[in-house]
């Protein structure tokens, strides 16, 4: 996923010095990753620690952190996979409100990949309303058609804006993908929370932190991730089609500093790391 402040090209250099300063084998350890976005740094924890503790507000976060952070046992999916991506597409409210042809005309998907997002949102929701998948696979699939959608959206970056035209990937026709996660012996933990508000109840040996460094704010960015995500039913605002969304005071310049000194005031962790733009907010914030 193309996604803001991403760290999957500094994975290497993340864990590296977390080996470098946190001694002995990591096999015993909690490794906690406070500001998850996509789980890519606590993914790759996630086969070296006993448990990773996985955080972020936003929802869409929550699903793929719930798939690839605390799916930790094989899943018997490709039936259902099979069978979501044979489905026969759907006008319904990814359609009208955000593709191609519908009745807001908003350009983020195809005609048709609108409709193939729609019938997989659908026929997911009866599944597990009818108990007839595990929340596991569940958030697993979902995972999938979230991952596959973001891929065919005719977007420039983030979801703040469509392209005038459908560029040539968002010509391309929605193909669900699994989502995969790794193995592992012991559980993990998954939660969706104000992070100052968690740290206070949680504990462990190593917290990593990545706060948003600037003042653009994630559910606005990506607020169609969270529309696929929940597909519940709202009045979309504007030219975009926004929906209401949390705003964090990491983005805040008022607020940055005095959030992130109560963060570590209450944060029970031997070891802190910290992932910051040189010119993020906070240091730009003055006394």
């Amino acid at each position: 996923m193309n996604y803001i402040g991403s760290k999957n090209r500094l994975t290497d250099f993340i864990k590296s010095n977390v080996k470098a300063v946190v001694p002995g084998d990591l096999s015993a350890k909690i490794f906690c990753d406070l500001f998850a976005g996509t789980g890519i740094i606590g993914r790759s924890f996630k086969p070296d620690v006993k448990t990773v503790i996985a955080n972020d507000i936003e929802f869409y976060s929550y699903v793929l952190l719930q798939n690839y952070i605390g799916n930790h046992q094989q899943l018997d999916y490709q039936q259902y996979l099979d069978e979501l991506n044979n489905l026969q597409g759907k006008k319904g409210f990814i359609y009208e409100f955000y593709s191609e042809g519908g009745k807001e005309n908003r350009l983020y998907f195809s005609s048709e990949n609108g409709q193939k997002i729609d019938a997989a949102r659908i026929q997911l929701e009866t599944w597990r309303e009818n108990g007839i998948i595990i929340m596991n696979l569940y958030y697993f699939l979902l995972a999938s058609i979230i991952e596959s959608a973001d891929k065919v959206a005719n977007t420039a970056s983030v979801y703040g804006a469509f392209l005038k035209n459908l560029k040539a990937s968002a010509k391309k026709e929605l193909e669900i993908q699994p989502a995969s996660f790794d193995i592992t012996q012991n559980p993990h933990e998954v939660h969706r929370e104000d992070a100052n508000s968690l740290i206070s109840k949680i504990e462990g040996d190593i917290l990593y932190l990545d706060p948003p460094y600037n003042a653009r704010q994630y559910g606005a960015n990506y607020h169609l991730l969270n529309t696929i995500a929940k597909y519940d039913t709202f009045v979309p605002q504007g030219k975009t089609g926004l929906r209401d969304y949390y705003r964090s005071s990491y983005c805040k310049t008022g607020e940055v500093r005095e959030s992130f000194e109560a963060l570590l005031r209450e944060a029970k962790f031997q070891y802190i790391f910290l992932s910051y733009n040189n010119e993020g907010l906070m240091l730009k914030q003055r006394r």
